[in-house]
């Protein structure tokens, strides 16, 4: 691996702010598991450990029965996509998917139904949208299910409805919930007009087909319940399948638990014990239908923290294609155009003579100019480097590998060069081959070359630091989608005048690995040049794989989600 500067505590590049109180988020997290943990045990204090088991061993001896439930409980929440969608016509249906799925997956494992943030975030954080006509889809969506949910309930079951909240709190909750519905539903035409105003596509007000896909999505996730009960035994209609799921899901807007745990089951029991089942075969039913939900809501939701691209967290990859640039607009370098050679150093007294000495003093007919970056050295780096006739040009204090490549890009860059060449100062790269690692650059073949020590010669590397580079290198390969990619941690690179001027390096740290995805990202040509390489012997190392790791992977990630574009 390449070899980063050390960097003190106030090199850091990270963003200033408030962080959060760690204690907080470990208090929020321990009453989480403690209320969990209560509910827990106060289901299973009530669990006919019997009755469930039969039920369980019945719905496990028909699967096809499950996995016609789940299908259903799929195209429920493909029903709600293409509702969200007839609403925000700008919102892709994939993105509208994953986020009703991380919202689903997270209402499972967070008290206080908090993955309801989350629909709005991962709507936010994978497209263009803006926050206000996002919220407001979001918010009339939901407020319409609960609306639908009561009417289902009173249609289907009011037995059960009233049995669980009375009749005058039936009443009550339909009021609420129509008074909610109808304010939202202004908030909404409201938040529409003003984007169609504005030519955008955002978000629409809500009409029939809206609220016809609302209720047949509940009447899709009611047949996981009418399946379970059928096979564990209990006889139950669709509709009341229905209005049993619409009791048992409105109950969940007031659960603290996560996935609701207990109060779904209470909800649910009740409800069917209002419909004339038995209490412990009611019990059973409501809680392998939670279950079967749940199953389907962590899995999926899984996957839609993932795809599609790009993820919750962004993407780990580089799309599929780039677009390429347009060669023709770089000008052709004078005649006279030197090639820049710049060695980032710190504290590298020992060696960095002799490397100077050792760079050709001109490379296919032009001049070779070297500079020196000076990494905040406590040694004798710069006096070494001016003897041996090279440029120093110090950045003060120890700033990182990154900053000190960053600078020598810009100042290689300012020198009107016909190349850029980054060259190691530890020794460990020969400056006899700056010619063959450059030569496709000046032939007009590639912007950006990097010599491959795993395509030419090795004379010694420690077997850690091989395992290491060939682990990143296929990573890095992996995430920039080129197989011809051999070595991702090389010290030996090459540039074009116009890759010099547009690199960017997005971390202090490091560069290697957000250096090649920036170029690449841009459309640069990439080549290799296979390389020899010996291992230094003078001087250490200050690579630690878990500090590497700590730092590079988070400015990949950066890199990759347009931190520097």
């Amino acid at each position: 691996m390449d070899k980063p500067h050390p960097q003190p505590a106030r090199g850091s590049t990270a963003s200033p702010g408030r962080r959060p109180t760690p204690g907080l988020g470990r208090l929020r997290t321990v009453a989480g598991v403690l209320v969990l943990g209560l509910a827990v045990w106060w289901l299973w204090d009530l669990v006919d450990t019997a009755e469930v088991t039969r039920a369980g061993a019945a719905v496990l001896a028909a699967p096809l029965a499950t996995v016609g439930a789940l299908l259903a409980y799929a195209a429920a929440f493909g029903l709600r996509t293409v509702v969200w969608t007839r609403m925000q016509p700008a919102l892709p249906s994939g993105q509208a998917w994953a986020a009703l799925h991380v919202a689903l997956a997270a209402n499972h494992v967070l008290p206080l139904r908090l993955g309801e943030v989350l629909r709005v975030t991962s709507v936010l954080r994978r497209t263009a949208l803006s926050a206000r006509p996002v919220i407001a889809a979001v918010a009339l969506l939901r407020l319409g299910d609960l609306m639908a949910l009561v009417v289902i309930a009173a249609v289907a079951t009011p037995v059960a409805l009233v049995a669980v909240v009375g009749g005058a709190g039936a009443v009550v909750v339909a009021l609420v919930c129509a008074v909610a519905v109808l304010g939202a539903g202004w908030w909404c035409v409201r938040v529409a007009r003003a984007t169609s105003a504005t030519g955008s596509r955002a978000l629409r007000s809500p009409d029939g087909w809206v609220a016809v896909g609302t209720v047949s999505a509940w009447l899709l996730e009611a047949v996981v319940l009418w399946v379970v009960a059928g096979t564990a035994g209990v006889g139950l209609s669709l509709p009341e399948a229905a209005g049993v799921t619409a009791i048992t899901v409105f109950a969940q807007v007031l659960a603290v638990t996560p996935g609701g745990v207990g109060t779904y089951e209470a909800a649910g029991t009740a409800a069917l014990l209002a419909l004339g089942v038995g209490a412990p075969e009611a019990f059973a039913v409501v809680l392998l239908t939670h279950a079967v939900k749940t199953a389907y809501s962590l899995a999926l939701g899984a996957v839609a923290l993932f795809a599609p691209a790009p993820g919750y967290w962004g993407g780990w990859r580089l799309p599929r294609t780039v677009p390429p640039r347009a060669t023709t607009a770089d000008p052709a370098p004078d005649d006279d155009a030197p090639v820049v050679v710049f060695l980032p150093a710190h504290d590298e007294e020992q060696v960095i003579a002799s490397v100077i000495r050792r760079i050709p003093t001109a490379v296919a007919g032009r001049g070779v100019q070297v500079l020196v970056i000076d990494d905040g050295s406590s040694d004798a780096t710069a006096q070494e480097a001016r003897g041996a006739g090279a440029e120093v040009l110090s950045l003060g204090h120890n700033q990182g590998l990154g900053a000190a490549v960053r600078r020598g890009l810009a100042e290689a860059a300012a020198r009107a060069p016909a190349a850029g060449v980054y060259l190691d100062a530890d020794g460990e790269y020969p400056p006899e081959e700056i010619p063959a690692v450059v030569a496709p650059v000046l032939r007009g073949e590639a912007d950006y070359v990097i010599g491959s020590r795993f395509a030419g010669r090795i004379d010694s590397m420690r077997p850690h630091r091989r395992l290491g580079n060939l682990v990143l290198t296929r990573w890095l390969r992996w995430t920039a989608r080129r197989r011809d990619l051999t070595d991702g941690q090389s010290g030996f690179r090459a540039f074009s005048p116009a890759a010099l001027g547009e690199a960017e390096v997005v971390h202090d740290y490091n560069y290697a690995q957000v250096l090649t995805l920036d170029l690449l990202a841009k459309g640069y040509r990439y080549a290799e040049v296979p390389i020899s390489y010996a291992f230094r012997t003078t001087g250490t190392s200050f690579v630690s794989l878990g500090r590497y790791l700590r730092k590079v992977v988070p400015a990949v990630h950066r890199e990759l989600n347009g931190a520097a574009r």
